[in-house]
C-alpha cells in the first residue's frame, strides 16, 4: 500500500469491503476508523460507486456555495473544513468551505 495517500488507501478499502460484502471495516492499531456498510435487501451494495477529488499533487478547494452536487443530490460530497471533516450538506449549512475530498453515490 502506498504511504503518501492515506485517503486513496481508506477508499479502497471502503471499495474493496462493499465489493466482498463486509458488514463492518475495521483494523486494529493506534487510531480506527471504523465504518460500516449498508446493503440493500438483495444483499448489493449501497455504496455503487467512490471518486476521490484532490490528490497529493492537486488539491482541490471549494467555498460552501460552489460545492458541487453528486448525481444531483443522490451522491455525497466529503470536505475537510477548518472545523473537521464532515459533508457537503453540512458545511453548506455551516457556511465554511475546504478541501474537497471524495464523492460517494
Amino acid at each position: 500500500m502506498s504511504a503518501s495517500d492515506p485517503v486513496a488507501d481508506m477508499l479502497t478499502k471502503v471499495r474493496n469491503a462493499a465489493m466482498a460484502r463486509h458488514e463492518k471495516i475495521q483494523e486494529d492499531g493506534h487510531n480506527t476508523l471504523r465504518i460500516f456498510l449498508k446493503y440493500d435487501d438483495d444483499n448489493n451494495p449501497v455504496i455503487h460507486g467512490v471518486k476521490k477529488i484532490s490528490t497529493p499533487g492537486r488539491r482541490v478547494y471549494s467555498g460552501y456555495k460552489d460545492l458541487p452536487r453528486v448525481y444531483n443530490g443522490y451522491g455525497t460530497i466529503i470536505v475537510s473544513t477548518s472545523s473537521g471533516v464532515t459533508t457537503g450538506k453540512k458545511a453548506t449549512e455551516k457556511m465554511v468551505g475546504g478541501e474537497l475530498v471524495c464523492t460517494i453515490w
